[in-house]
Parts: structure tokens; C-alpha cells; sequence
């Protein structure tokens, strides 16, 4: 997220495609209907709880931030609440304030593919409270189809028009409106793993609990929607304190997605442009400095004004009334450090969904995706000299591999509003090192409460 993709309450039934998805977060299914109700006020909330254990493995050596080869055990709990109120005709406000406490794997170090979305970088064991998002949301109606949209956290039940352009302002984490994708996008009800829950080259500007603060644009008009914004980028590298000059220091995002239909069955694509100006380092500056002293480069020593671009393209396609897929790729410009997100440069990803309508579940959700992550070369040579990164560090990088990841969960919906997922991964060449090549083996449970 900057640490995690603080996901929202979304609804994982394989619902259809909902046109005011990218409004933060829209967790409610959307569907033209008579019922014309709209809220003045709401409240929702959220507890979720993660436990996962890894298996001991084998490897030649251990660096200073690799991960551990020992068993392990990793645990995040998360209490959200969601007020929404409506003050004056499209207007908006929404509140929700969050308590985190968490332990990670091997201190947060030894994977780009991170396993947990809930774990923060600043997180720990005694839990922090704090406001996590604060936004107004104010929609302007433009024609078309009337669409009403069902009461949900961070979304008032209300009426919209299919052409309309929707402005967002405040606290918000940049998941909410980017890159919403219907089947990984929320590690509190889908897919846990870091390179599953977004882009993973997406180096999007967050703080460490990966919040932030802006702006945003969305301008939609019946199939078709186009999303742009500009938000902050925390003070230093992974840090808890934003830049408040975000017109020096920023990340901007550009979006366009299509939604179409293959014969009846719904489907959208999504093209993601991200430019980051922040003070940060470039792997072969940090290379250069230290030659012929006799120590590891430091990128945070060669820190300055710079930019970073990328790129991301997303498919999401119905293929049943109760099934569906995702693909996702990703690629950013990484000569500069990983400043927000994770130390992925290139991502491939892409996973089914399956509800379990056919075993007369129809509440579960079955899903099991792949992702396999990798580095810029200027990025394997700074590990390879010795360099630590946000995460990574193992001291050397003599045999560079691609970090493989296999994620699989079962959602269980015990009843209205408790769900029980058990989760499995396995991760291969954690850190990118194939001299360390495992696999990790990851066990979990996720016990998700509503209100």
C-alpha cells in the first residue's frame, strides 16, 4: 500500500460489472431498478483478522533482509468503521477512522510478493488507531440511464446518472478509484498476496499505511471512463509523514477503461499511466558513489528530485454466470527506488473466480491466481553489490530468478456478514534469488466480520 492496499468491504459474489465502480470504494451492487431511496446518513463496519504460517526452507545463506528460514508465524487484525452523510444535492462525505495491529514475517523483509495486505510497514503489536480515510465526493449528473446504487461502506445508497463526472477530495488510498478490479482487488474477502491485490510495478504515492491525499477526476460516459488525479508522496521512502507540497512532490494517474460485453457475459479493460515525482535515490547513482570504497551502495544516500513512470493494463472477463477471470501486467521505469509500494519493477498476474453456485454455495467464493514479479536490471545490480532496498537485501544477487507466486483461498460465508477463508500460497525465489529458491510455503486463515 505504501504497506498494504487497505482494502474496503466489497461485495466478492460475482456480481455484474457495477458502472459507478471507481467511485471509493463501491462495494454495493449497482443496477438500473425502481427504487429511488437515497440516504442521508450511514454506518458500516469492518473487522478482519489474518493468521498465516510459513514453513521452514533450505538456502546456502541469509542476508541482512532476507527472509527467514526458519518457520514463522504472521498475524493482522484490522477494525474499520465507515460514516457517510449527504449535506447538499451530490455531495458526499465519508469518515473512517481505523485500528491496526499486526505482526509480520521476518520483519517485513525477503519478498517483493509481499503475503498479507493487511500488514502495514509501520504497523506492530499493540494496536494504533487513526483517521484512514476522510474524502468528499461530489457527482455531477450529465444524462443517460438513471443508475441507482445500493447502501454500502464508503457509498450512500443513491441515484446517479450513467453519464456523469465525479470528483473525489481528501484522505483516501489510491485502490479505491484506480485499478478496481472486481475479483483482486480487497485482501480482506480476495486474493492476500501484495502482487495480487493491484499492479504490481504500480509504485502508487502513499504514506506507510498506504493512504494519501488529493485529488481526483472521473469522467463517465455509458461504456467508456476516463480517471486522472494527483496525490501525495510521503516525505521520505515508505515513510509515515506526506508531503503536503504536491505541486513539487507527487504521484499522477491516468486511467481509461471500456466495459463490453461478449454476448451477454460482462468484461472491461483498463490501461493505467502513473508518473511519480518524489526525492528519492537511483540505483546507479548509489552504484557509482560507492565504487572504490569498499562498502555497499546506499540509495538513500544519492536521494534527490526524480521521476518515475509506468504502465499497467488489466482484462476482467465474465465467462459464467458464476465464473470469472483477470489478467494484469504491469511496468515501471525502476533506475529509481521503490518509494511507496513494493520492489516490483515488471508483473505479470491473472487468477480465476469461481462462486459457489455450482455445490449450492452461492455465497462462497472459490478463487486461485498466479503472479510472477521481476527487476530492472539497474535494480538486480544494486542488489547484487550489496545494496538493501525498502524489503530486500540479501547480501548478494548472484543468480537472479523471477519471485513466482501461487495464491489460493476459500471463502466461507458462515452467515450474513462472517466470512472464514482459509488461504494457501506458494512463493519461489523470494527476493528474486534462485540460490534461495524454496518454496516458501504459506499457510493462512482470514476470519472477516461486517456490520
Amino acid at each position: 500500500m505504501a504497506c498494504t492496499a487497505p482494502a474496503t468491504a466489497q461485495d466478492t459474489s460475482l456480481a455484474s460489472n457495477d458502472p459507478v465502480r471507481g467511485s471509493p470504494p463501491s462495494p454495493a451492487k449497482t443496477k438500473n431498478s425502481s427504487d429511488t431511496t437515497e440516504d442521508r446518513w450511514n454506518f458500516h463496519a469492518q473487522t478482519t483478522y489474518v493468521y498465516q504460517h510459513k514453513d521452514g526452507f533450505s538456502a546456502p545463506y541469509t542476508g541482512p533482509q532476507s527472509l527467514s528460514t526458519s518457520p514463522e508465524y504472521s498475524y493482522t487484525s484490522t477494525f474499520t468503521a465507515y460514516v457517510g452523510a449527504r449535506f447538499w444535492k451530490g455531495g458526499e462525505i465519508y469518515v473512517d477512522p481505523e485500528v491496526v495491529v499486526g505482526k509480520p514475517l521476518s520483519h517485513l523483509f525477503g519478498l517483493a510478493s509481499i503475503n498479507n495486505g493487511e500488514i502495514q510497514k509501520n504497523g506492530g503489536t499493540h494496536p494504533r488507531g487513526y483517521l484512514a480515510r476522510w474524502f468528499l465526493r461530489q457527482t455531477f449528473n450529465l444524462g443517460g440511464d438513471s443508475i441507482h446504487v445500493e447502501d454500502g461502506p464508503n457509498q450512500l445508497a443513491s441515484n446517479y446518472d450513467a453519464r456523469r463526472f465525479v470528483v473525489t477530495l481528501g484522505k483516501i488510498t489510491l485502490t479505491d478509484i484506480f485499478e478496481k478490479n472486481t475479483y483482486a482487488n480487497d485482501p480482506r474477502t480476495q486474493f492476500l498476496n501484495w502482487s495480487l491485490i493491484t499492479h504490481g510495478a504500480w509504485d502508487y504515492a502513499a504514506d506507510a499505511r498506504a493512504y494519501t491525499i488529493g485529488g481526483a477526476g472521473e469522467f463517465y460516459w455509458d461504456n467508456w471512463v476516463v480517471r486522472v488525479g494527483r496525490f501525495m508522496e510521503p516525505k521520505a521512502a515508505n515513510g509515515t509523514t506526506l508531503n503536503h507540497r504536491i505541486w513539487t512532490y507527487h504521484g499522477d494517474n491516468l486511467e481509461v477503461e471500456h466495459d463490453h460485453k461478449v454476448g451477454d457475459l460482462p468484461g472491461l479493460v483498463r490501461v493505467l499511466v502513473f508518473r511519480n515525482h518524489s526525492w528519492a535515490g537511483n540505483y546507479l547513482d548509489a552504484i557509482a558513489a560507492a565504487e572504490g570504497t569498499g562498502n555497499p551502495p546506499d540509495v538513500t544516500s544519492v536521494r534527490k528530485p526524480s521521476s518515475k513512470v509506468g504502465y499497467g493494463i488489466s482484462f476482467e472477463q465474465r465467462l459464467s454466470s458464476d465464473i470469472g477471470v483477470f489478467l494484469r501486467a504491469s511496468l515501471a521505469n525502476d533506475r529509481i527506488e521503490e518509494y511507496a509500494f513494493t520492489e516490483i519493477d515488471n508483473d505479470l498476474s491473472g487468477g480465476i473466480s469461481v462462486n459457489g453456485t455450482r455445490w449450492n454455495r452461492p455465497d462462497d467464493v472459490f478463487g486461485v491466481a498466479f503472479s510472477t514479479a521481476g527487476l530492472n536490471r539497474q535494480h538486480r545490480e544494486y542488489l547484487a553489490a550489496g545494496g538493501l532496498g525498502g524489503f530486500l537485501g540479501d547480501g548478494q544477487l548472484t543468480r537472479y530468478a523471477r519471485e513466482d507466486v501461487l495464491e489460493t483461498y476459500y471463502n466461507y460465508h458462515l452467515f450474513k456478514g462472517v466470512q472464514l477463508s482459509p488461504d494457501f500460497q506458494v512463493i519461489l525465489n523470494p527476493g528474486y534469488n534462485a540460490d534461495r529458491r524454496g518454496p516458501v510455503f504459506i499457510y493462512g486463515m482470514r476470519v472477516h466480520l461486517e456490520i
